[in-house]
């Protein structure tokens, strides 16, 4: 199996079957564009930019599961991106991933990349961690995706490569994309 079994809706709400992306490498994204982690919108944006010549696209899901941070129906969250964020990577309708109603795809995602936990070496990682241990212990439980800004490394075949959570900044993934990018052609 790969993600190129699954079918999502663009950010326009029209069907779009993921092997399209067929041969390119992917991050596929929860993001929410009114969470502190939309930082993370330049960083992806720049990942974007600079690798997307050479089959690279990046795949954002808007989602709403976590703190609220994502409110907005699917093209109000698109113009607020790219008015505030410049993204031109695209967007995907607002979706869960979590939970019984998660979609397909990160339900695929989660099976093929559990949770390793978070990097407690960091001050950003241990203050996650604890933050959900406290105020979400349902969340911090079981592979399920964490927090906003979980992101998946899709190979040139559709198979999930690695999966970073929410504090791994983009610019640490991009030494991964580039070894990917370069293996594959």
């Amino acid at each position: 199996m790969s993600i190129y079994e699954f079918q999502v809706n663009s950010i326009q709400g029209k069907p779009v079957k993921l092997s399209g992306y067929c041969g390119k490498v992917l991050i596929i994204v929860n993001t929410a564009s009114r969470c502190s982690y939309s930082r993370q919108f330049a960083g992806l944006e720049r990942l974007y930019e600079t690798y997307r010549g050479q089959g690279f696209e990046i795949l954002g899901f808007p989602c709403n599961q976590f703190n609220g941070k994502e409110p907005d129906d699917s093209p109000e969250v698109a113009r607020y991106c790219k008015a505030n964020f410049g993204t031109t990577f695209p967007l995907f309708e607002k979706v869960q991933v979590r939970g019984p109603f998660a979609h397909p795809l990160f339900s695929y995602l989660t099976r093929e990349a559990p949770f390793q936990g978070y990097d407690v070496q960091t001050a950003e990682g241990l203050r996650m961690r604890d933050f959900l241990r406290e105020k979400y212990p349902e969340i911090y439980e079981g592979d399920g995706i964490k927090w906003n800004f979980t992101k998946f490394l899709i190979d040139r075949g559709g198979r999930v490569y690695k999966r970073y959570e929410t504090t791994t900044k983009p610019s640490d993934i991009e030494a991964e994309v580039a070894s990917l990018l370069q293996l594959s052609k």
